[in-house]
């Protein structure tokens, strides 16, 4: 009875040992391993926190020169150069106004634009200014950041085959922003492919511009009219109000007409949802070209400010307008991004040179800032990539942005832009 009971005392020691043994190993083995996690989590927030790159952007419009903006307050730039083949003073005098509209204000302004400092106007909440007022702002604030970021502005610099293979095989940039328009060739230079997907807006519209040398070139608010008919009766057209088909969208029925530009260069935009009526079909087929520009006339004479002239007979020779009605169309890029690997280069494509209407509603560099909105988490995703594959999810999910954009739009941007 006594030895079996100390072998029973000696069998609890040792699997009191042996469990003291298994609980210390557990508890150095978590310990080791919550360390390594600490240490490993440490050192990549450390690698990332320093991950700098160099960023090329090219093309110094408003989408450029916000891209820009983008790349130095996304803290992962260390070296910034934009490039365009315009000079300096050919960029600044360009007398075309732009419309802010309120989600790109408060995009700019989340980048520290002071609009109290920018040569404009306020109206609804949209901010209009000239186009080469708001690059001059833009390139001044990205000479003040020199101090951050070594920034190079090269204006009158052409983005070419020559011009790459001038840059030494160790120094190309790690991510290349091409903003450079809808007439650029900087794309192909990347050999980036020039295929666009071209969708309908299910709408018809028609621009017309008025020059006025003698008056003055300052930002205007814009003026919309909405449920517009024409009399065409002299033309054997019924102006009578036909209903609107079931299958229209929910738009206010008729024509909406906006008036919008400087005094000196005022342009207007007339657009309506597309339908199956006598009026829109004689304006999309008709020959007679003289028909849009009464039409111009007319309506600018009814919806302009009270202290800018009516349009004469006389003056009427100074409009411009297209000749009939034309489907809205939007054109975006089927590549808006791509890598070119031996290079290790990411290159994402904005603006114009990624999406583009064939109408003009003067609100078009929205459609710009959109694409921009993901520009610095692809900034950010990009410098600190381990690997190939983090670049290729962030280039992933800036494509995908890309054509989230382009879709939105084409739902919903004229409803935004022409029929509200």
């Amino acid at each position: 009875m006594n030895g079996v009971r100390a072998g029973d005392a000696d069998g609890g020691g040792a699997q009191e040992r042996y469990g003291s043994v298994a609980y210390d190993t557990a508890l150095s083995t978590l310990l080791a391993v919550a360390v390594y996690v600490v240490v490993k989590g440490s050192v990549d927030g450390l690698r990332q926190w320093r991950a700098r790159i160099s960023l090329l952007v090219v093309g110094s419009g408003p989408v450029g020169l916000t891209a820009a903006l983008v790349a130095v307050r996304s803290g992962k730039v260390l070296k910034l150069t934009v490039l365009d083949e315009r000079t300096r003073s050919a960029l600044l005098c360009r007398p075309q106004q732009i419309a802010l509209d309120p989600r790109s204000v408060r995009f700019l302004l989340s980048l520290g634009v002071d609009f109290d400092n920018m040569e404009g106007c306020w109206h609804n909440e949209h901010f209009f200014t000239r186009i080469g007022v708001f690059q001059e702002y833009l390139l001044s604030v990205l000479e003040q950041k020199k101090q951050k970021v070594d920034v190079r502005v090269h204006l009158g610099t052409k983005f070419t085959d020559e011009y790459l293979r001038r840059i030494p095989s160790g120094e190309w940039p790690r991510v290349i922003v091409v903003a450079d328009g809808s007439c650029g060739d900087s794309c192909s230079v990347l050999g980036i492919s020039s295929e666009y997907i071209v969708e309908s807006c299910h709408a018809y519209g028609a621009n017309a511009t008025i020059e006025r040398l003698d008056q003055r070139q300052v930002p205007t608010p814009e003026i919309r009219a909405h449920s517009l008919y024409f009399d065409l009766s002299a033309y054997g057209i019924d102006s009578v109000r036909e209903p609107r088909n079931s299958s229209q969208t929910s738009a206010k029925p008729g024509f909406h007409l906006k008036i919008y530009g400087t005094f000196r260069n005022r342009y207007m935009a007339l657009a309506c949802t597309s339908a199956d009526s006598k009026m829109l079909r004689f304006l999309r087929h008709t020959a007679n070209s003289s028909i849009m520009k009464n039409i111009f006339h007319q309506s600018f004479n009814a919806y302009k400010t009270d202290i800018e002239p009516r349009v004469s007979e006389l003056t009427l020779h100074r409009m411009q307008c297209s000749r009939r009605l034309f489907e809205i169309m939007l054109s975006h890029r089927r590549i808006s991004a791509a890598y070119i690997e031996g290079d290790n280069v990411a290159v994402t494509v904005e603006g114009e040179a990624a999406r583009m209407l064939n109408f003009d509603t003067g609100c078009g560099v929205n459609l710009g800032m959109r694409g921009l909105e993901s520009l610095g988490l692809f900034i950010y995703r990009t410098a600190t990539a381990q690997d190939q594959n983090d670049v290729f999810e962030a280039l992933s999910a800036k494509i995908q942005h890309s054509k989230h954009v382009a879709e939105t739009f084409r739902q919903t941007g004229l409803a935004a832009a022409m029929f509200e």
